[in-house]
């Protein structure tokens, strides 16, 4: 039971946002995870996906005294996630794989005073070595998981030989999410160790821009991802002919019209576009679901990121240096008139154990968030297509809205009810939940739970303590990348609205992932509803110096396309200059005058 006097809010549902319950739920705070899966989560994800299937892993490997394990919950279509108190006799259901899971505890009471010293004994080692171990055996061992999948024939595989290699992939997943957790608890650890050191060190100083600029690198997969598309861009600007003439269309999809129509243009996709999507194709709009297409399925996303490269001629060796140049300045300006002594020694070591770190946040989203998400998708596909052919399902996306056991039973021939039927319904229900406005929290907020280290991913606990914004206000989030900008919002929600965005657009958008980097190269700021300062956005923003303000809550119901606003993502605030209508008005009335 939770103690009443560190209770600091509840919530159990209304009747805009209602909610069941199950044993011991209400004691928990659930968090909105508008960090991985803003948008209602299809049932197939939702069972055998989830970054938190492994994370009793992670808790029980470092012995964290402040967590044993993450539960999932999904309440009206959105994912909300708990993390478990390592305490002695806490008792509640969750799920997994299909399945009741009862979430793993220890035994003893004083397992939390007891671990502690475990955890800061081993957590500099891991912080010391695992970049060695990242790159000497566990990307190989990733590397030759993917091989396996990615050089299978799934047009010759029978349903049977897919059901069996779906529970492969699954095991594959678990595995990858188990290094996933090692990597990131020992990286995350890192960098609040370097920012509580910098704290220290200067107790007078406004630290927040210095530590998000020390948490930029210059040598990771998302960096050789654009880096092959200035490549293609620069080919396409320096070779001309009917390729480059194909690019002048407006959109993607008249892109690829284009470059299909002529002999050059389909040398180019055969040999350009395919080499790019056999690497770094494995990814989608929202990484942490399978029911989104990926870049190697589709490769319109491409187009139009070396499209809007060609646009604004972007140069990838000055906005590589130029973040290299940060990097280099902001390590220089950390150790600025810290004194010699004991304070500087821990200061510089606590850098060196961070900046080791650094490239594995962008390496571990390409190969786990994207890359191995990417590729259970592209199973579940392969079956989905097998059951279209025998007349089961009307299109092989419809696998996403199984859940787990439910596919497995169809396969086999033991699933009793009408699947199509089934699968209409779910599609129906997911749609009317885009409709819905999720929570940041519900459950029991207490002073221990809104500590958890991780919950300043989702922005918490200021997400908590923030009241809404009245009218007229600025819209309040985290200020996660300095400067001030003021233009035309453009809100995305969608894959297909990436074609929409302007040069110097600021986007208001949900959430993005590294598939959204594409856009970085041209929009003008950044804000968003869910992230935290060491989020991807945040990041992201920060190395492409653009000003961002994340973590709002509801910048995306605030805001609307055409309105004209300031980003300051120096103090963290939006502000709404003039709605879309009154622009348009000033517009008519400035181009009647022209005209007079």
């Amino acid at each position: 039971m939770t103690d009443s006097s560190n209770v600091r809010g509840t919530f159990f549902g209304d009747e805009s946002f209602p909610i069941e319950w199950d044993e011991g739920q209400m004691d928990l705070l659930w968090v909105h995870d508008d960090l991985h899966i803003p948008n209602p989560v299809s049932p197939m994800y939702a069972d055998i996906g989830g970054w938190w299937l492994k994370c009793d892993y992670m808790f029980r490997r470092f012995g964290t005294p402040f967590a044993s394990d993450w539960i999932v919950k999904v309440i009206n279509g959105y994912v909300y996630t708990a993390a478990v108190p390592a305490k002695a006799g806490i008792k509640a259901e969750g799920s997994e794989y299909g399945a009741r899971y009862v979430p793993r505890v220890p035994f003893d009471p004083e397992y939390p005073e007891r671990m502690g010293a475990y955890l800061g004994w081993t957590l500099p080692y891991y912080a010391d070595n695992f970049l060695d171990w990242w790159q000497s055996r566990l990307r190989p061992e990733i590397e030759r998981n993917f091989e396996r999948l990615d050089g299978y024939d799934y047009t010759r595989a029978s349903l049977l030989d897919l059901a069996v290699l779906l529970e492969d992939a699954i095991d594959m997943h678990d595995r990858h999410w188990q290094i996933h957790w090692v990597l990131n608890f020992a990286q995350f650890s890192s960098t609040t160790a370097l920012n509580t050191t910098i704290a220290e060190a200067r107790p007078n100083a406004d630290n927040s821009a210095l530590m998000g600029r020390l948490q930029s690198s210059v040598e990771n997969r998302n960096w050789d991802s654009i880096k092959q598309l200035w490549e293609i861009k620069e080919k396409v600007k320096t070779d001309g002919g009917d390729v480059s003439a194909a690019f002048g269309k407006a959109t993607a999809t008249d892109v690829l019209a284009a470059l299909k129509e002529t002999e050059g243009g389909r040398a180019f996709l055969a040999q350009d576009i395919e080499a790019y999507q056999k690497v770094y194709g494995y990814k989608s709009m929202w990484a942490h679901e399978f029911s989104f297409k990926t870049w190697r399925e589709n490769p319109a996303p491409i187009i139009e990121a070396v499209r809007g490269y060609l646009e604004i001629d972007y140069d990838f060796p000055a906005e590589i240096a130029a973040v290299a140049a940060d990097l280099e300045a902001a390590k220089t300006e950390v150790m600025q008139d810290v004194p010699e002594g004991e304070q500087r020694e821990k200061l510089a070591r606590a850098l060196e154990l961070s900046l080791k770190m650094n490239p594995l946040t962008p390496d571990h989203h390409f190969y786990i968030d994207q890359g191995t998400n990417a590729r259970v998708r592209i199973v579940l596909i392969a079956i989905g297509r097998k059951l279209v052919e025998a007349g089961i399902l009307s299109d092989p996306e419809d696998v996403m809205y199984l859940h787990y056991n439910e596919l497995r039973a169809v396969m086999g021939g033991g699933f009793p009810g009408d699947v199509s039927e089934l699968v209409s319904d779910r599609r129906d229900a997911r749609e009317d939940a885009y409709e819905v406005r999720p929570r940041d929290w519900v459950g029991t907020a207490t002073d221990e739970a809104l500590a958890f280290p991780y919950l300043a991913l989702w922005a918490f606990p200021e997400k908590f303590e923030r009241k809404p914004a009245a009218a007229g206000e600025p819209i309040v989030g985290l200020p996660a990348s300095s400067g001030v900008v003021e233009g035309t919002a453009r809100v995305v929600l969608s894959p297909e609205e990436f074609e929409q965005v302007q040069k110097r657009d600021i986007i208001v958008c949900r959430m993005t992932s590294p598939a959204w980097v594409v856009l970085f190269t041209r929009i003008g700021g950044l804000v968003t509803d869910a992230g935290g300062m060491a989020s991807h956005p945040a990041v992201v923003s920060r190395e492409f110096s653009i000003p961002a303000v994340v973590g709002t809550s509801d910048a995306t119901r605030l805001i609307k396309t055409g309105d004209r606003i300031r980003v300051n993502g120096s103090t963290g605030q939006v502000e709404i200059l003039e709605s879309f209508k009154q622009s348009a008005e000033h517009l008519a009335v400035r181009d009647l005058s022209a005209h007079i």
